[in-house]
């Protein structure tokens, strides 16, 4: 296997008596959506910090973008904060990331937790600070039960959190191709890594595990999304291709005649790296399972599936 990239910075892992906040930046909350959150981070001995303003609301936004952004300086620059979870996705961080100052987070990171938007923070981080995010379920998506069962995504981001081994086995899909890659993982929700194309928020992933997933999208518009990253070169030095759950999708009274899996099949048919679809990520509630990006991804892929994440 060809040299690998480095791993991004990694924050310090979580240990009981940590405080971790919740912040939104972009769709508002209510306490109602966050109590199944805050029981379990409890429950795994944390503090759990609700800021003043969380619960702002301005039209869909959870404030306007001055206190969106507020808040989350705020917590970049607390050191008190060991991890920032972001309430739900929606729409609104990239009307606020040209707004942050990342220098002091960039000096002293702590974990920034989230996906769907999210992928706004993952991305310009990645790109940016060089230092690790997890892509994973948010307090929007706990159940109530979860301080007393177990689910993959809450079990999943606990072992993010707190440093414990992160490896996925699960049985092959039939247009996975077959090989094995290993690099820095990347990624997240591909209508944000599309709409981040050409910006100063967008990812090299040249070397890199790239890691897709999308909801409630017409498969043509797929299409369009996947062209646009093609044509933006991010599939062409890829060491692996990382396809999550493609929820929702819709076709037109004249079928588009492609599933999504077909259509990114057919865009990286001239690469060479391995590639496997319906990995247990994305919009999927309890099964979303977390994600450490930046983090080296040993990626091999034949009769199944094997995500180990190594550092």
């Amino acid at each position: 296997m060809d040299s690998v990239l480095p791993a991004c910075s990694r924050p310090p892992f979580l240990q009981p008596g940590d405080l971790v906040a919740i912040a939104a930046p972009a769709r508002k909350v209510t306490p109602e959506d966050l109590a199944s959150a805050v029981n379990l981070f409890q429950s795994w001995g944390l503090t759990v910090r609700l800021p003043e303003s969380l619960f702002d609301a301005d039209c869909q936004f959870a404030g306007p973008d001055d206190v969106r952004t507020r808040l989350f300086q705020q917590l970049l620059d607390d050191d008190q904060v060991r991890a920032i979870v972001c309430a739900k996705g929606g729409y609104g961080s990239v009307r606020i990331i040209d707004r942050i100052d990342f220098t002091h987070f960039t000096r002293c990171p702590k974990w920034v937790v989230g996906y769907s938007d999210v992928t706004v923070f993952h991305s310009h981080i990645h790109r940016h600070c060089g230092i690790q995010t997890i892509h994973a379920t948010m307090p929007l998506n706990i159940p109530a039960d979860a301080a007393q069962l177990s689910y993959p995504a809450t079990d999943t981001l606990f072992n993010a959190l707190f440093g414990l081994p992160m490896s996925y086995r699960f049985a092959g899909h039939n247009l996975n191709r077959q090989g094995v890659g290993e690099g820095p993982l990347v990624g997240g929700n591909l209508s944000i890594l599309y709409s981040l194309c050409g910006s100063s928020s967008a990812i090299d992933t040249r070397g890199k595990v790239l890691f897709i997933e999308d909801l409630d999208e017409y498969l043509y518009h797929i299409d369009r999304m996947i062209q646009n990253l093609k044509r933006n070169g991010v599939f062409a030095g890829l060491v692996g291709l990382v396809v999550g759950q493609m929820s929702d999708m819709h076709d037109n009274a004249v079928p588009f005649g492609h599933t999504p899996e077909e259509i990114i099949l057919e865009a990286v048919a001239e690469y060479g790296y391995p590639v496997c679809f319906d990995f247990p990520a994305g919009h999927i509630g309890s099964d979303n399972c977390a994600l450490p990006m930046g983090g080296i991804a040993h990626l091999e892929v034949g009769s199944e599936v094997n995500l180990t994440m190594l550092q």
